[in-house]
Parts: C-alpha cells; structure tokens; sequence
C-alpha cells in the first residue's frame, strides 16, 4: 500500500514524496531517481521497479523528487542543494520507518546518495553511478566508511564505463562492486537483476 508524503528540507522547500511499505517491514529504503534535467524523477523506471519490488519482500520505501521535479519546490542547483533534499528523505526515514536504513541512488541519484555520511545509515547501494555529479572529496567520508556499500553497474553503461567507477573506488572499504551482464545504463529488461541485488544486500543489514 502507497500514500503520499511532503519531505520539508532544512531549507525550507517542501518535496513530493511517496511511501510503499509492508505492514511490519525489516528495514527502510531511501530511494534517490537519476538526473532532473534529463527527465529523472521518482517514477524513472529502476527507482519505480524497487518501489514496487522490495515491499514484497518485507522492506520499507520512502521515494521523493528532487527539487523542481513535478510537485516538490525549488530549482535545479546542479547537485550542490539536492544533498538537503537526500538529508530530508534520511530524516523522513528515521521517524517513520523501522529497522536499518540503507539509501540507494541511481544514475545522479546514485551521486547524492553516495555523497551523504549519515549515522544512521546502515548502508549504501550506487546503481550505475558515474561519480560526477560530485567533487571526489565529497564521496571520501562515505568511501572511507567501515558500513558496507554496493555498486551495482551495467556492462554496457553509456555514460561511464564500468570498469572506470570500478577503479574509482578500488580504495573504498567494504565495497563491492556487481556488474550486470547485457545491462544499459537504463537497465531495460534487467531491472530483475537490480531489485534482487538490492534486497539481497539489504536482507544481509536486516538479519544484522
């Protein structure tokens, strides 16, 4: 079952968001869509394919839009504010959802979400990030972080070849890194693949 929900950022910009969860779900979800000036919102097709997939298997969603997407308030700010909108989405989760929370962010979203050192994060998961849309001191906290983190890439990414992001964080710890065979970075006709990783990654958070 989904309802609707507002994020407020510290800001002051409220954002539209959207809740699917499990009566007594495992854990929480943050869901972060790819870029807002090329169409990105909380609909695209691989945040639409976790919102739908991973309260089946007991897991919490909450999704959002970014600044100036659909109904939330504000402008694009090129990747600089949309960390506030991330930090509203973590703040959401903690006061409604239940157990660990892992963020997960796809394309540009996977960006923000790899740029954001939150304590109460239990994890991270990078869906075809190109880890541009950031500076590289702004991935380092969460790089360094000891908490665990998946990339999930596809083999035949558009935009940046996988082996690329791969070398990019051959230093981070406890990261690993899954690569989808035949995968765009769309992952069109494999978006399976993406929620099975997902819940897999977050079902080893949950049994703690």
């Amino acid at each position: 079952m989904s309802r609707a929900a507002t994020l407020r950022t510290s800001d002051g910009l409220d954002l539209e968001a959207e809740w699917s969860a499990p009566e007594s779900p495992r854990a929480t979800v943050v869901l972060c869509h790819p870029h807002p000036q090329y169409g990105g919102t909380m609909r695209s097709i691989v945040i639409s394919a976790l919102f739908e997939g991973l309260p089946s298997q007991g897991y919490a969603c909450l999704r959002f839009n970014f600044r100036g997407v659909e109904r939330s308030e504000g402008t694009w700010d090129e990747g600089r504010s949309e960390l506030l909108d991330v930090r509203a989405a973590l703040d959401a989760a903690k006061e409604s959802g239940a157990g660990p929370l892992v963020v997960i962010g796809w394309s540009f979203g996977g960006d923000m979400a790899l740029a954001v050192d939150d304590a109460a994060l239990a994890g991270w998961i990078g869906i075809a990030p190109p880890l541009r849309f950031r500076g590289a001191h702004d991935y380092a906290a969460v790089g360094a972080d000891p908490r665990p983190k998946l990339l999930i890439l596809g083999a035949n990414d558009e935009f940046r070849a996988p082996a690329d992001v791969a070398h990019d964080v051959r230093d981070w710890i406890n990261t690993r890194v899954e690569v989808i065979a035949g995968a765009s970075h769309f992952f069109v006709g494999r978006t399976d693949r993406v929620v099975d990783l997902a819940a897999d990654f977050v079902s080893g958070l949950a049994l703690g």
